[in-house]
C-alpha cells in the first residue's frame, strides 16, 4: 500500500512552459486534487508535490483518494478543484451532460493491466504465444477484482472479455476492491484475477502468483495515442481563476519533464510514497510507467477518440450517446 502525504510542489515544462519564468507569488493557493487510486498512474502528481514543483508555483495541494469515478463526481460537485483521470471516464461524463475542461494529458499510453492467478491460467493452458482473443476466453466464469465500477479498470476488464468473444455482462464476475487488497485476495483465492494499474499487477507477476493475461501497454496498439492522464476541472474554474489552472499545468508539466530527464531520481521519490512495496517490483513497474508519460502533454483529438472507443467496446457508453466532436472539452492555452 502506498504511503500518502499532503503537500506542495512546482515546475518548468520543456518546450511549452519551461522557457517562461515563474512569476512571483503572494499568498499560497490551496488546491484539492482528487485522485482515483494510489497507483503509479499518478506519479506526476506525487512528484509535483515531493520534488517541489507545486511549491514553486505557489500552490498548496492536498491529494485525496476518491475511488474510481467518485473523483470526477467530486469535481462536478465542487468538493474538489481538479482530478487526474482517463479519457473514457472524462468523455462519458461529457456524454451525460457533465462537460468538464481538460488542459493537460500526462500519460499518452493506457497503463492498465489484467492478471490471472497462475493455477487458473495453467488449467486454461494459457501461453504467452497465444493472441489476446484466445487468452481472454479464459475469463469465462471467473471472478475478477476491479478498483471501481465504471472506471478505466472496469472498462479494460470488459474490453478484454469482449475481445475474447464473451458476454461481458454475464460471463465474468467482478469484485470491486482497493488495488492494495488485490494481491492478498489473489493469494487466498477469493478472486481468480484482477485488473488495475502498476505496480500492483507487476507485484503479482513478479511474485509468481499470477500471469499477465492482458496488458493494454502491449496488447492494445490500436488504442494509441490515449488520454490516460488527463487533468481536468469545471470550465468556470479556468475562466474565473485562470492563474490557478496555469500554475497547476506548469507544475505537472514540470513533473513530467523531471520523469523523462531524471527517471532514477523520480523513482527514488516514489519509493518513499510506496514504502510498503518491494523495491524490485517498483523498479520493474517504473520501466513501463516512466516511458508512458507523455513528452507532449497537450490533449489531442486522436487520444480522445481512442478513449471513447474503449467505452464503446466495453459497453459502458451507448453508440447513440457517443460524442461526435470534442470542441470545448479541452484546451492547450495553459501550455503556451
Amino acid at each position: 500500500m502506498s504511503k500518502w502525504r499532503n503537500g506542495t510542489g512546482a515546475a518548468a515544462f520543456g518546450i511549452a512552459v519551461g522557457l517562461a519564468p515563474t512569476i512571483g507569488h503572494g499568498q499560497e493557493i490551496d488546491i484539492l486534487m482528487a485522485l482515483p487510486a494510489a497507483t503509479l498512474t499518478f506519479s506526476a502528481a506525487f512528484i509535483a508535490e515531493d520534488a517541489g514543483f507545486y511549491k514553486k508555483e505557489g500552490l498548496k495541494v492536498t491529494n485525496r483518494t476518491i475511488v474510481g469515478v467518485g473523483s470526477v463526481n467530486a469535481v462536478i460537485a465542487g468538493s474538489a478543484d481538479f482530478t487526474m483521470g482517463t479519457g473514457p471516464v472524462f468523455l462519458r461524463a461529457a456524454a451525460q451532460g457533465q462537460r468538464l475542461l481538460a488542459f493537460i494529458n500526462l500519460i499518452d499510453k493506457p497503463l492498465v493491466e489484467l492478471v490471472l492467478r497462475k493455477d487458473v491460467a495453467s488449467a486454461a493452458k494459457i501461453t504467452d504465444a497465444m493472441p489476446l482473443a484466445e487468452r481472454a476466453r479464459a475469463l469465462k466464469s471467473k471472478t475478477i477484482g476491479i478498483q471501481g465500477v465504471g472506471s478505466i479498470v472496469h472498462a479494460w476488464e470488459r474490453l478484454v472479455a469482449s475481445r475474447g468473444g464473451l458476454d461481458i455482462e454475464k460471463d465474468v464476475r467482478i469484485a470491486p476492491m482497493d488495488p492494495s487488497a488485490m494481491p492478498a485476495a489473489l493469494e487466498t483465492k477469493s478472486i481468480d484475477g484482477y485488473a488495475t494499474s502498476l505496480p500492483f499487477t507487476t507485484q503479482a507477476v513478479l511474485g509468481g502468483s499470477a500471469i499477465m493475461l492482458a496488458s493494454a501497454v502491449r496488447d492494445a496498439p490500436d488504442l494509441l495515442p490515449f488520454a490516460y492522464g488527463l487533468v481536468y476541472t469545471r470550465p468556470d474554474t479556468c475562466t474565473k481563476q485562470r492563474d490557478k489552472c496555469a500554475r497547476v499545468a506548469r507544475a505537472l508539466a514540470g513533473a513530467n519533464t523531471f520523469i523523462h530527464d531524471k527517471p532514477a531520481e523520480a523513482l527514488d521519490l516514489l519509493k518513499k510514497r510506496f514504502d510498503k512495496m518491494d523495491a524490485a517490483v517498483l523498479t520493474a513497474a517504473w520501466q513501463t510507467v516512466s516511458l508512458a508519460h507523455a513528452k507532449d502533454v497537450r490533449v489531442t483529438v486522436p487520444g480522445l477518440e481512442n478513449s471513447q472507443k474503449v467505452s464503446l467496446e466495453a459497453k459502458l457508453l451507448e453508440p447513440k450517446d457517443a460524442l461526435t466532436k470534442f470542441d470545448g472539452l479541452y484546451t492547450d492555452e495553459f501550455l503556451r
